[in-house]
């Protein structure tokens, strides 16, 4: 994938970003899909080298970082368009998840979800469209096991299957380079002190808030962030959620970061995001 890309971009080796990362307080921590103004949250800032993924000497993995650079072209012609979204995207997502995986059987785990870079007149207008800005994982191993059986239905069982994982597949729709990119964590070099128990509320307007658990992530130096420039319209970022491995769950925390080497003039970064869990017999 290297020789793909120009000289200029490669030879980037690493950034420094500043990342938003949580400690623990008296309650427990609550984020908001859309109402920022209700989290109960404890952040604390540090600037971060995070690794440009194009120009490492070995390509990151889903086997091992947990994450993958993939060359993933659409025939979506408009990510606002809702019913391309259901009708042309979520089957490609799927395919994509079984051919990268091998897994048995592969569902979605919902409607894709657009994010906008605050810098657009789009963020903020849909349901949970503006960008992460604190690293977080979107589920706990309980919120997990929870989603898996719901996805299933009542016509399979999670105990017909060994084992499942839970993948984000995350796609830029504007043009190169984004002002927002996604830093993505090795997940070998997560510790498990590093997580924080914490409820993610989905709180859309003219509905009652519902609620799962998930994790945000306490600063440890030991940690390796992972970000991909430069993306393009056959560019997706594949990355686990939720895995297990050896017995023990598998995560791939996650944040967008103001890229500091993007121009000013850069578009806003626009993005879709499809989570999808695979299953294996």
């Amino acid at each position: 994938m290297v020789d793909q890309m120009p000289a200029s971009i490669v030879s980037v080796r690493s950034t420094k970003g500043l990342m938003k990362f949580s400690e623990p307080f008296s309650e427990r921590p609550r984020y908001h899909a859309n109402d920022s103004s209700r989290d109960v949250l404890n952040l604390v800032e540090y600037e971060v080298e995070v690794l440009n993924g194009r120009a490492l000497d070995e390509p990151p993995s889903l086997e091992r970082e947990g994450l993958k650079l993939l060359h993933a072209p659409t025939a979506v012609t408009d990510f606002r368009d809702d019913a391309q979204t259901a009708d042309i995207y979520a089957k490609e997502i799927i395919d994509l998840v079984t051919r990268e995986t091998g897994a048995d059987k592969v569902l979605l785990g919902g409607p894709g979800g657009l994010r906008f870079a605050e810098n657009s007149p789009e963020c903020g207008k849909r349901n949970n469209s503006r960008p992460a800005r604190f690293i977080h994982n979107d589920v706990s191993e309980a919120t997990a096991q929870n989603l898996a059986k719901y996805v299933l239905g009542e016509g399979d069982d999670l105990a017909n299957y060994q084992t499942f994982a839970m993948f984000n597949i995350w796609r830029p729709f504007s043009p190169p380079p984004q002002n927002i990119p996604l830093a993505v964590l090795d997940g070998r070099t997560l510790e498990k002190g590093d997580l924080l128990a914490a409820e993610a509320v989905f709180d859309e307007v003219g509905k009652p808030d519902w609620s799962f658990e998930g994790y945000l992530v306490r600063h440890n130096p030991a940690q390796r962030w992972i970000y991909y420039p430069e993306m393009g319209a056959e560019d997706a970022l594949m990355f686990t959620t939720f895995a297990y491995r050896d017995g023990e769950p598998f995560y791939n925390p996650h944040t967008g970061f103001d890229d500091p080497d993007c121009p000013a003039d850069a578009p806003p970064r626009e993005s879709i995001e499809m989570r999808a869990i695979a299953f294996y017999r």
